[in-house]
């Protein structure tokens, strides 16, 4: 795939992601994808592989929600195998917290599929926002 063919695909992903569907986004992921997000958040770690993805991420952070979570992209710039995502979203959390963080997704793609993605976003707002994942406690308690 070429540079043009990854920057469409993560503008298709976006665009559902834009709509409260992150079914393309799922189904993006090479099996052996990994996902690190920056910073020294409980959350900030390299997640590896799909499964860990969907398990130890996706599910604990979205499960805190009391809303569907939209995001709204602003900006995709690709290069080569690259592709860079700043965009935004905002949804309340079953806390009563405010979740509205800013991101910048670094993809890698591979064959058509999400191979790496580095995230950078607002880890104060995570801290104050969000409960720690069980992994995480579960990892700091030993």
């Amino acid at each position: 795939m070429n540079t043009i063919d990854n920057k469409a695909l993560v503008q298709r992903i976006h665009d559902e992601l834009d709509k409260g569907n992150g079914q393309a986004f799922v189904d993006s992921l090479a099996d052996d994808a990994s996902w690190k997000l920056e910073g020294t958040t409980p959350w900030s770690r390299t997640y590896r592989g799909k499964k860990a993805i969907r398990e130890e991420l996706l599910n604990p952070l979205f499960a805190q929600f009391a809303a569907p979570y939209v995001s709204k992209t602003e900006r995709i710039i690709a290069e080569g195998d690259r592709v860079v995502v700043l965009f935004s979203g905002d949804v309340p959390t079953k806390a009563g917290k405010r979740y509205n963080n800013r991101y910048c997704y670094v993809y890698r793609l591979e064959g058509g599929k999400v191979k790496e993605l580095t995230e950078y976003f607002d880890t104060a707002l995570v801290q104050e926002a969000l409960q720690a994942p069980p992994v995480a406690v579960a990892a700091h308690a030993g």
